[in-house]
């Protein structure tokens, strides 16, 4: 009898997890071939769109061609912005997305893959205002307005940072930094990896010299966060990808550090 209710569970057992593999967002990646990757193709080095020809650059689009080209399928970028970027991966608009700030609100919703690099926040402001914001309590005072783009990390972090300035949320497809250079704003703030760029773009850009970035913050890839299969699989890609170089060369070529 023992043996016979033992049986009977590694059955059941068996057929949980079949129908779980099943399920998987995986399976329909390999039948259909296709992998959808959601990016919001505003953030610069990772993900840039040219709406000329409706085309992605970047670091994360480097990412995924290859993840894509790895799984023998060939990649779509699905347009989403970042107040949706969590719940069109839950609504299965698209398989993954590109590279995301890990926060637990995401992970209340949504799952991660394994990090593969970490981002630090820097503010910025207009090279117009000198000297006069030399390090972070510089821009903690009221008067000042410090700008963020809505669902964004910085979001949230802007009224941590700076609960005695005035906040300026904007919402995409506007962007932070735009108010900064408008006069709408003293400063925004931003990952360093996009602070570089921001900088190398408008030369009335300037990164505050900050005593040390805050905020150091792994960023993944966000899938459906009950779909453990595909899970492994990226994460096993990534183990793979990480020893052979793969993330460490395309760093260089995007010049994520400097």
């Amino acid at each position: 009898m023992k043996f016979l209710k033992l049986a009977s569970t590694a059955v059941v057992l068996l057929l949980a997890t079949t129908q779980v593999q099943a399920q998987s967002a995986l399976k329909d990646i390999l039948s259909e071939g296709v992998l959808k990757v959601g990016t919001t193709g505003d953030w610069n080095p990772m993900t840039m769109k040219d709406p000329a020809s409706n085309s992605y650059t970047g670091y994360d689009i480097d990412v995924m061609t290859q993840l894509a080209s790895d799984l023998g399928v060939t990649v779509e970028f699905v347009p989403t912005d970042w107040k949706t970027l969590v719940s069109g991966v839950t609504a299965g608009k698209y398989h993954i997305t590109g590279s995301a700030s890990v926060s637990p609100s995401r992970a209340k919703a949504a799952g991660y893959s394994a990090s593969y690099f970490a981002l630090a926040t820097v503010p910025l402001v207009n090279a117009k205002s000198g000297d006069k914001f030399k390090d972070w309590a510089d821009l903690d005072v009221e008067g000042v307005t410090v700008a963020a783009t809505l669902g964004t990390t910085q979001e949230k972090q802007v009224k941590s940072f700076f609960p005695n300035a005035s906040h300026r949320i904007v919402e995409a497809p506007a962007r932070d930094f735009q108010e900064v250079l408008a006069g709408r704003a003293d400063a925004h703030i931003t990952s360093n990896v996009e602070a570089f760029k921001l900088v190398e773009k408008y030369a009335d850009l300037k990164i505050v010299p900050v005593s040390a970035p805050r905020a150091r913050t792994p960023i993944a890839m966000l899938l459906p966060q009950d779909d453990q299969v595909w899970i492994n699989y990226v994460n096993t890609w990534i183990t793979l990808k990480k020893e052979s170089g793969f993330f460490e060369e395309l760093g260089k070529k995007w010049r994520l550090t400097e």
